[in-house]
């Protein structure tokens, strides 16, 4: 038996892009053969396999002698020779070869022609020509795998028309789509959705392949709503998405702000085990860190990885931002590692990342280590991630850094300081008490056009405290006032702390500075500096006032500068009384506590005055339980200070307590297995506080 070689494009019909699973072949490449034929019968494409196609008709041969050599398109064929056929057993190895080498040459032939027909004029009658050039024995699967192959939005809607003139398609839906994808390659919706409309007005039944390509074409426009419109429409033309098509609508809901329906369907994936890409991934660790959900983002990594789903870069930089925002320095060092480790090298969105997940979380080491790794790489920063490093230097009494910082932002050529950098250049300088350099930043502000915010005035102040230059501390309050500024709880809260640091003497050039911006603070502190007689409760009742009055940010500073101020004047029962207030108010709360084994004073969040004067209730405290009431100590006692220093003092608290139990011979000792700890035996503890009863000294 006998046949004609002949194939079918139908590997051309295979599209590896995740939403249209029809009519597609990658431009230059050679599809594997096929001999198969479409039934106009089959019912519409419904599938869960990504590769799954349909097929164009196939009941119009070739002709009906092809020639076993590849066939010359030159433009000046050479003279007629004399055709020559073969019978080939279709059983035997030779009659795959030579179906392959028939159909090869026939498809680099349709290649040509696209590419022709993408570089002719887009009118009708040049288009005309180029298929005319062909010849007569253009075929239904021809117009396809040509069209799927073009790339030219302006000519492909002519080539279309003049074949469903000239070929009348048993399927012309399938023509439609791959002109659509034409479309789809030059993200343009809005050619793909004239062309819909074009298709229902000739009568033509959209199908499921319609509808995904229009959805990944308004996904690629970056045009969310307009593919969930898409695909909310399919219903209505009896079209049934598949589950490739619903896992891409999860990023498609996910972008449009359709939060829920997003969380849903994917919901559903999971269950269902649908395929789902990276970039569905990443839209859903977008949505989980826009809502604050930092361990669902990490949950989505996780799971990325469990189903074998590579990560890319983008999705890398994404989790390494949410971590940033979630203040997890820890976990962003270790998706870096995980990056690195995958091959991937970090691009600037990915040291952009970093450096707001170190700067915000104040991890000053590693946040100076990715800056330089920048700087060493070429790579240029923007203002926001300059002032970013020079916010967290500030915040962390890095000054020399800071000062690398700006000149290195000055010296860049692509990024000017604007009033935030200023700002953060005068407080690392005012914090540190280097008044010169603060004053020269501030000059240079005016100088770069920006006035000074209540914040840099701020500043200001607390570097002139430090420095003791109280007459400054005056003329820039005043200066204030000038400006029409509101002095805010932050701001009379540096003025209370200037107070602490204020000789007694001078202290009274500044009462008037805090009634003028705070008159309910002004009239605590003067209670406090002037020894005002008072009825009893007066004062309490004049400090909760206070307390009431101003913000939960702020109230433990207030407190703490307030009891540092009366142990400066060596007020300490005024300074009790407060630190009661703070307790009622549970604004100091956790500073005592008690277990089987051990009872704890817990000192860290305090000032040192604050932390002085609840060691000395403390102390009361144990001689009242021991002495007076008889009970039982625990094995051990503590007193927590915690192990960090100020960040712009080379001393810490634990450092000053150690001196100062000294100073009472307690029998108190840092702990070595306890950084911050010291520890003392019940035994040793009541036998220091007989003493010291014994002695009748009371203060601590």
């Amino acid at each position: 038996m006998s046949f004609h070689l002949y194939s079918s494009p139908s590997s051309l019909l295979h599209d590896p892009h995740p939403l249209c699973n029809l009519l597609s072949a990658h431009p230059k490449s050679t599809p594997r053969s096929f001999l198969s034929t479409y039934n106009p019968n089959s019912p519409p494409f419904h599938s869960t396999n990504l590769l799954q196609t349909s097929h164009v008709s196939l009941q119009e041969s070739l002709p009906h002698e092809t020639q076993i050599e590849k066939p010359k398109l030159d433009a000046n064929p050479p003279g007629p020779t004399p055709k020559r056929y073969a019978w080939v057993n279709p059983n035997s190895p030779r009659a795959s070869q030579l179906r392959r080498k028939s159909y090869d040459s026939r498809y680099s032939s349709l290649i040509k022609l696209a590419e022709s027909l993408d570089a002719c004029p887009p009118n009708e009658a040049d288009v005309s020509d180029e298929l005319t050039k062909f010849g007569s024995n253009l075929f239904e699967q021809d117009a396809v795998v040509t069209l799927n192959n073009m790339t030219n939005p302006e000519t492909a809607p002519l080539v279309l028309n003049h074949l469903l003139g000239t070929l009348k398609p048993t399927r012309e839906v399938i023509l439609y789509n791959v002109t659509m994808k034409v479309f789809r390659k030059s993200k343009d919706l809005e050619r793909s959705e004239k062309l819909f409309d074009e298709m229902l007005q000739r009568g033509v039944k959209p199908d499921n392949a319609t509808f995904t390509t229009l959805i990944s074409c308004a996904r690629q426009c970056g045009l969310p709503k307009r593919a969930v419109e898409w695909f909310e429409k399919m219903p209505s033309f009896g079209c049934e998405p598949d589950n490739v098509t619903l896992a891409t609508m999860i990023d498609a809901y996910g972008r449009a702000g359709n939060v829920e329906m997003a969380l849903s369907l994917y919901d559903r994936a999971r269950t269902e085990k649908w395929r789902i890409d990276p970039v569905t991934f990443s839209t859903l660790i977008r949505i989980y860190g826009y809502s604050g959900n930092y361990d669902g983002c990490l949950n989505i990594y996780e799971e990325m990885k469990s189903l074998g789903v590579k990560p890319n870069l983008v999705i890398y930089n994404r989790l390494l931002d949410s971590m940033g925002k979630a203040k997890r320095p820890w976990q962003a060092t270790i998706i870096h590692k995980d990056l690195i480790s995958n091959g991937f090298e970090p691009n600037w969105s990915t040291y952009a990342a970093l450096i707001r997940a170190y700067g915000r979380a104040r991890y000053g080491d590693d946040a100076l280590v990715i800056y330089r790794q920048m700087k060493g790489k070429g790579m240029e920063l923007t203002v926001i991630l300059y002032n970013t490093l020079l916010s967290m230097c500030a915040d962390i009494g890095y000054v020399d850094e800071a000062f690398e910082i700006f000149q290195d932002m000055k010296s860049s050529g692509t990024c000017d300081p604007d009033s935030w950098t200023f700002s953060s250049l005068v407080t690392v300088y005012s914090c540190c008490g280097r008044v010169s350099e603060a004053e020269a930043a501030l000059r240079e502000m005016r100088e770069a056009g920006f006035e000074p915010t209540l914040f840099v005035l701020t500043s200001l102040i607390q570097c002139y405290g430090k420095a003791k230059q109280v007459d400054d501390v005056v003329r820039t309050f005043e200066q204030v006032l000038e400006l029409g500024i509101e002095p805010d709880d932050r701001f009379c809260g540096c003025l209370l702390n200037v107070m602490t640091q204020t000789p007694k003497e001078e202290i009274g050039k500044l009462i008037g500075c805090v009634e003028k911006a705070k008159p309910k603070l002004g009239r605590v502190v003067k209670m406090l500096v002037e020894e005002e007689s008072c009825e009893e409760g007066v004062f309490k009742k004049e400090a909760s006032e206070l307390i009431d009055s101003i913000g939960s940010d702020v109230n433990k500073a207030y407190l703490n500068c307030l009891i540092d101020l009366c142990v400066n004047l060596n007020k300490l029962e005024k300074a009790c009384e407060i630190l009661q207030l703070g307790l009622e108010y549970d604004i100091y709360s956790g500073l005592q506590s008690k277990s089987a084994t051990q009872w704890s004073l817990h000192l860290k969040s305090l000032s040192l005055g604050a932390a002085l004067t609840a060691l000395h209730v403390w102390m009361n405290d144990l001689s009242e339980a021991a002495l007076v009431s008889g009970e039982e100590f625990p094995p051990l006692l503590g007193i927590n200070t915690g192990h960090g220093k100020h960040k712009y003092s080379d001393k810490g608290l634990a450092a000053v307590f150690e001196s100062h139990l000294k100073e009472l011979d307690a029998p108190f000792h840092e702990a070595p297995d306890k950084v911050g700890w010291f520890l003392t035996t019940s035994v040793a503890a009541k036998a220091w506080l007989e003493s010291r009863r014994l002695s009748g000294e009371v203060s601590a």
